[in-house]
């Protein structure tokens, strides 16, 4: 299997890695304005069928693609996955289940 990931093929270019990742998140970001508010994990956070479950994955593939149309950049599965709870938490669209 090759290597694909930019990140892994050209570490140094920092610059290009940055901005690439700051385009993710906005992404993401704009992606979560499409849903109603989604709630995080309640009682079972690896109820793969929760909503907020469901939706990571699909926007990581979504993510992925996008990427490589757009910056003709392979983003690594790390890369999308700091980018996606970098804009979780960012976004007003969460909500968590109050635990006390």
């Amino acid at each position: 299997m090759a290597i694909r990931y930019n990140l892994w093929l050209d570490p140094d270019n920092t610059a290009q890695h940055r901005a690439v990742e700051a385009d993710i998140e906005r992404y993401f970001i704009e992606r979560f304005a499409d849903y109603p508010h989604i709630r995080l994990f309640g009682a079972d956070p690896y109820d793969y069928d929760a909503p907020f479950n469901r939706l990571y994955d699909v926007l990581m593939a979504r993510a992925a693609e996008y990427c490589e149309r757009t910056w003709c950049y392979v983003a690594s599965p790390g890369q999308l996955n700091r980018c996606f709870f970098r804009a979780v938490g960012r976004s007003n669209k969460f909500v968590q289940d109050d635990h006390s």
